[in-house]
């Protein structure tokens, strides 16, 4: 597919997301998917509408032709037809996207930001071992395995888990994931699942033996950390020298082997000089997504917190990713939640400018989106720890986030659904409207709402202020300028 006719499809993707948003907003609609009761039974009514499964039953019948119809009724608006509908849900990661949006609907009603059943992602730190000493690990990963990670039977017991709760996608992390010998049968197996699969990788590894391999297991992207445009830059950061140059030769041998590929850094003292240099060189890369990742002092991070970028800095950083973006020949994304708040300011101002209403996908809207794209920004919600991601850990712990180290359960001991509806951390995290939560003063908190894993690193709340926040300028020189020495 082109990446205009992608672009052209995420874009029906949002539009039909937030005309279904209007027309789940009834009692009749929310009661029939309450009926269904979980995800994975609105997945299987999408497959059966889409023509790709059959219907066994007289009420799987019923049950199809009823999300069919709320669908098709948010869509019609647009001018979308059923044939193209069931086309886009013939993709069992498109299936169960929609599964848990309907069901959050259907069991929250409507919200800002929108609650849902399960989250879209979990990224898996699958092992703590790892080739290289990097400075900023939120891991503090080592050389060797952790003594208690999940045993392969248990890996896969956390797959048929993160199946049975709606989950679309799963992204592999650590450590470094392709140390794990366990990596590739999991995968294949959640990917016979119908989960969207990813690998964030320091690209060391990747020969293009293994290259071939991950796409036969059925991984679709593959995300290469690189720190700087030279190797002086990187290996100084990765603690390993050579790294860079197999970074890159990983990262083209994934492409070469046809997988869809990004380039990851992560913005700090050490490289914001050369971010004008590390955009030119994914572009030539040719990368298919160029992404910022903010610098959280969690993990080695803690040891090196003078690299953190204060709010001025990363608010020029944000405003030039944007301008990149613009350009329109790569994905250009961020892990700061502002970045929607600076796509949607920057279009009120530009004419005809693009709009991305979220900071972590590209979803593009043309500026004359721009009420309905405030609506999806709200819908999406910023900052989407423990609300539309989580992330497990190497022996089955939760957390919200991987840069959150907050132990909230663990999957095979307490059961992920369990953890995910009852938490109380992730009940504290989807209410941006409580009187004690930093930004409820904002009005960009429900489409931003701060990264919650700064406020947590920095104050140990995870309803604290972002200090990489503009708005908190003069928290920051209070806490960071006048106060160097500190260690958190």
């Amino acid at each position: 597919m082109g990446k205009n006719n992608k672009d052209k499809a995420l874009q029906n993707e949002a539009e039909i997301i937030a005309y279904l948003n209007r027309v789940m907003d009834s009692t009749f609609a929310r009661f029939i998917m309450k009926k269904l009761s979980r995800p994975k039974s609105i997945s299987r009514s999408l497959a059966i509408y889409a023509g790709v499964e059959e219907a066994k039953t007289v009420k799987e019948k019923v049950h199809a032709k009823v999300v069919a119809t709320a669908i098709e009724k948010g869509a019609a608006p647009l001018g979308v037809e059923p044939q193209a509908l069931k086309d886009f849900l013939k993709d069992p990661y498109i299936r169960k996207g929609f599964s848990v949006i309907i069901r959050g609907i259907a069991e929250y009603g409507i919200t800002k930001p929108q609650r849902l059943s399960a989250p879209f992602l979990v990224v898996w730190n699958f092992t703590s071992e790892c080739n290289l000493r990097c400075k900023h690990c939120y891991a503090s990963a080592t050389p060797h395995p952790a003594p208690d990670e999940l045993t392969l039977e248990e890996k896969m017991e956390v797959v048929d888990q993160l199946d049975e709760a709606g989950v679309a996608a799963i992204s592999f992390s650590g450590g470094e994931p392709l140390m794990n010998k366990h990596l590739l049968p999991v995968a294949e197996y959640a990917s016979s699942k119908g989960f969207y699969l990813a690998v964030a990788t320091n690209g060391t590894l990747i020969t293009p033996k293994m290259a071939e391999r991950m796409k036969d297991a059925g991984i679709g992207y593959v995300e290469v950390s690189i720190d700087g445009p030279t190797a002086e830059i990187h290996d100084a950061f990765r603690g390993v020298k050579g790294a860079f140059d197999r970074a890159i030769t990983g990262l083209k041998n994934a492409k070469d082997a046809g997988l869809t590929v990004g380039l990851a850094t992560t913005a700090t003292h050490h490289n914001i000089g050369v971010m004008a240099e590390m955009v030119e060189l994914a572009r030539k890369l040719q990368v298919d997504r160029f992404i910022v990742f903010s610098f959280v002092p969690t993990g080695r991070g803690r040891e090196i917190v003078e690299e953190d970028l204060g709010p001025e800095e990363r608010e020029d950083l944000m405003n030039f990713l944007y301008r990149e973006w613009q350009k329109g020949d790569m994905q250009i994304v961020t892990t700061s939640p502002c970045y929607a708040r600076i796509s949607v300011s920057n279009a009120l101002k530009n004419a005809g400018a693009k709009i991305s209403p979220t900071h972590f996908a590209d979803l593009e809207l043309p500026a004359e989106y721009l009420e309905g794209a405030k609506a999806l920004t709200e819908f999406i919600g910023g900052c989407g720890a423990g609300r539309i991601y989580c992330s497990i850990e190497e022996n089955g712990d939760i957390q919200p986030c991987v840069f959150m180290p907050i132990k909230l359960g663990n999957v095979i001991k307490d059961g992920f659904q369990r953890v995910w509806d009852n938490n109380e951390v992730l009940q504290i995290l989807r209410d941006r409207d409580s009187s004690d939560y930093a930004c409820s003063f904002c009005s960009y908190r429900y489409i931003c709402g701060g990264c919650r894993a700064r406020a947590y690193a920095y104050y140990g709340d995870v309803k604290a202020p972002d200090l990489g926040c503009i708005m908190y300028k003069d928290e920051w020189d209070k806490i960071i300028r006048r106060e160097r020495g500190v260690r958190i």
